[in-house]
Formats: C-alpha cells, structure tokens, sequence
C-alpha cells in the first residue's frame, strides 16, 4: 500500500532545477592515477575509536579528594577572589551609600566587562565567529580581564575543551558532575585530571590576547577595581561606593552570570536543536548571562555569532556584535546555514512524534489477521455485525448503536462489501471515522487486500515517522506485510 513515511535517510532527495548553480567546496577532481600517495609508515599511531574513552584508559586521574588532603586540594587564588569580592560588597552594602551616579555606572560597568567574557572572549576568541578590528579587541581585552575570569588565553582553552569534550570526563566543567560543580566547584577544587586537548595555537600567534596573557595579574587589578573606582571618584567624587558597588558587588555579579553559562544552562529549558548532550534553551538563562541562555542552540551551532536566532529572543551580545558590524569595528559575521539549522529542529519535532506515535494503539495489521474466504465471511455475518471496507473484515457490534447515521445504515450492509458506501456512495466519512473502523478489523477477505489497497490505510496512518534501520529491515523481521510497504 502506498504509504507515505517520514524517512531519516538520504533516500529520497528533492530534484534541483537544472538552471540552478551548484556550487562545491572544495572541486571535487578526482586525483590522477599517477599521483604520488604518502607512504604508510609502521611508526604512525592508530586512532582510537573513542578518544575520551582511550585517553581515560591510559592516563590516571589523581586520587579522590578526602577530608583530609582537602586542604591541599584547594584553588586558593581562585577561592580567594570568590570569596573576598562578596565580603567587600556585602561590607560596602552596610557602611556607604549607594548614590544613582555609582549605582548606574555599577550597572553599565557589569554590561561593559560581561560583554568581556560573552563578546570577547566567548564568541570571538573561543569561536571565532566573528573578526574583531584592533580597537574592538583591545577594548574586548581590557573589559574581559575586568570581569577577573582568567585571561583570554586561559578561558578559551578550557571552553574549547568543554565543546570538545562535552558531559565527559574531560570535559573541565561537566554538568554530569553536578550543579554545584559546573557553576563554581570546578574553580575552587583542583581537577582530578586535566581538561581534554584543546588547539589555540591560533591564539598563541594574537599579540593583544598574548599581551593581555603576560600583563593578566596587573590588569585584572587595574580593570577589576582600580580603574571603577576611580571613575566614580573623578567623576562624582563616590571613592568608596565606586570600590565597593561599582568594582566588588559588580564583580560578583558578573562571575556568577557567566558561572550559570556553565551550569544553569546545561539543566534548566528545552533541547529543541538536539538531545545527545546536556545544554538547552531558556529565556531565564539568557537573561542572567547577557544573551548566552540559549545554550542548546550555541552547542550544536558554536561557530554562529548569534545564541538566539530569533527577533524576539534577548541576546545582547548578538545585538552588540551586529552594532559593532555596522559601525566598521567587526566584520565577517558566522551565521550556520538556516537549511541546517531546520534539519536540527526537524529532528528533534520528529523524536517527539515518534515517542508519541510509540504510544498510541494502532490497527491491527494484515499479519496479524486470519485470512477468511467470501463464503466464510457471509456464514459468519448470521451470527455477527460484520461488514467488509477496503479488504479488511470488521465487526461493528461495539459501535452499531452509536452510528450517527442509525443502525439502519450499517445492519443493511452485514456481510456485504461496504467499501463504496463508506467511500463516498452513501457519506464520505471523516477520517476520525477511517480511524475508528481500522481498530475494528477482525480479519482480511482473501483476495479483497489487494484490490483496495490505498483505502485500506487509515487517514493516522498514511503518515509516519520511521526509524532508519527500520525502512531497511524485510517484510518478516519487521512484522509487516509486503502488501502493506
């Protein structure tokens, strides 16, 4: 029966107009006969099937943390900033007042070094989705190391690793290791191994992020804290309120927004572009963390300035990347095929069909039917309200009452062919009505199938989501009928 399914494979492909360029990168010329290959040397290493798996087996992790080597086991320069820039704020809070001036430069301050971290030294420096001018990266540079994070070249090292590496045990920040590891216990505690392999010899070779490598210690200092503090000094004479709202509240604010990149955005939202790791999709999220909420998105598609693709969706970052695009300072915006981008969520509306299609009860099929001849068909319709649509007997004794039509209509056709009536020849039916006669099927005419083979298949079931491996398997591993294929 003509069927149509929804196919995961490469099967079916849509005809291309013959007018229509093709393009293809790299040409694809085959090589001449004549060409030299590499010699196959006896020295090269084999690579593994499973990279993670391989270098868990041949390298050994550290010993677990105890209560007792714990004090060993402590980042203390990060435990210090963590801890002493909320102490500051917290003691700030309750000796000096917080004017408008250094409250608004405290906010515009968080916007300026957040945009540090998710401009700079996420999305252009990690990524690279995007070209930054030399002023852009020196300002990028300069904000990043105000937000005290680590410096650019540090950063992206271990979020080159967390892509690479993501849900593993090389991965630095897993969110399999919990919440509270992914968002600061990872910073505080020392790893029990080191961060999977991650390349940024391309950063090695950028002059400002290798200046800003060498000087980090001095400017996180200078823009952390000195440099707010004496802008609400100059500016409004507020020495103490631009220290402590303006360098140490904020500061902690902005650590915490992009720690939740790292663990509120791996466990709250939706996976609408892909299921097989752990980030996902939330307004909350990007709300906290200066547009990067939409983490399933930026996963599947790293290389793609933008984390929301949609008009409505808050992503500041993209907003102030495009900015910069249109004032001369960036150029060469990523942005991943929106054909790819719809595959991935296609695929993923396609899994949630088929979990629900895993649930309904279907019609029976021919397989699992007995073959009744005419002659036995008409015996057995004395005895039963049984009638014949489309080659497949049914038995209407749970719904002859409830016919909207009235019983009259379907007694008449006991132990007939009712396929026309029930086509069109009397009332064409609905197909809730299609559907609701194909779970009444008790049996299949012999020699009836065959002749009515497109309107044996329900209206629920002309359309179908269908595994791979399944539109591969033959009639009898499958359980279907070749009548029904």
């Amino acid at each position: 029966m003509a069927a149509l399914h929804v196919r995961t494979d490469a099967a079916v492909t849509k005809a291309r107009p013959t007018d229509e360029p093709v393009a293809l990168t790299p040409p694809m010329t085959p090589p001449t006969l004549d060409a030299a290959l590499p010699p196959v040397t006896s020295s090269a290493q084999p690579i593994p099937e499973n990279y993670v798996e391989h270098i868990l087996k041949t390298t050994k992790a550290l010993p677990p943390i105890t209560l007792s080597t714990l004090y060993r086991e402590i980042n203390w320069l990060s435990l210090g900033i963590l801890t002493i820039s909320p102490a500051l704020a917290i003691y700030g809070l309750r000796t000096t007042h917080l004017s408008h001036q250094t409250a608004i430069w405290s906010i515009v301050y968080y916007f300026i070094t957040g945009l540090g971290i998710t401009a700079g030294y996420h999305r252009l420096w990690s990524h690279r989705c995007y070209n930054a001018s030399k002023p852009l990266e020196w300002f990028l540079a300069l904000a990043g190391a105000g937000a005290v994070q680590g410096s650019i070249r540090w950063w992206s090292r271990g979020h080159r690793a967390h892509h690479r590496y993501t849900d593993t045990e090389l991965d630095p920040y897993s969110a399999h290791k919990g919440l509270l590891w992914s968002h600061i216990g990872w910073l505080v505690l020392l790893p029990r191994r080191k961060p999977g392999v991650a390349d940024v010899s391309d950063l090695s070779r950028n002059p400002i992020v290798m200046w800003q490598n060498r000087n980090y210690r001095s400017l996180f200092l200078l823009m952390g804290f000195i440099f707010p503090t004496l802008v609400a000094g100059l500016g409004w004479g507020d020495w103490w309120g631009g220290f402590f709202f303006a360098g140490a509240a904020r500061l902690c604010f902005v650590h915490h927004s992009t720690f939740c990149i790292n663990s509120l955005a791996h466990w709250i939202g939706e996976t609408p572009f892909d299921d097989k790791h752990t980030p996902r999709d939330h307004f909350l999220t990007a709300l906290v963390t200066i547009g990067e909420g939409y983490h399933n998105f930026h996963h599947e598609f790293p290389s793609d300035y933008r984390n929301a693709i949609k008009w409505f969706q808050y992503d500041p970052t993209k907003w102030f990347i495009k900015a910069c695009q249109l004032v001369g300072l960036a150029s060469q915006l990523k942005k991943f095929p929106d054909n790819e981008i719809q595959k991935g969520q296609l695929t993923m509306e396609l899994k949630k069909m088929r979990q629900i299609q895993d649930k309904i009860v279907w019609p029976s099929s021919s397989n699992d039917l007995p073959i009744v001849s005419w002659e036995s068909f008409q015996e057995q319709a004395r005895h039963r309200p049984l009638i014949v649509v489309a080659g497949f007997i049914h038995d209407v004794s749970s719904f002859v009452d409830e016919h909207p039509g009235g019983r009259h209509l379907l007694s008449k056709n006991f132990g007939k062919d009712a396929t026309v009536p029930f086509f069109g020849g009397v009332y064409d039916h609905s197909n809730a009505a299609h559907n609701l006669l194909a779970m009444m099927r008790v049996g299949v005419l012999r020699g009836g199938l065959e002749i009515e083979s497109e309107k044996a298949i329900p209206p629920s079931q002309r359309l179908k989501v269908v595994r791979a491996q399944e539109m591969f398997m033959t009639p009898e591993s499958s359980g279907v009928d070749e009548a029904d294929a």
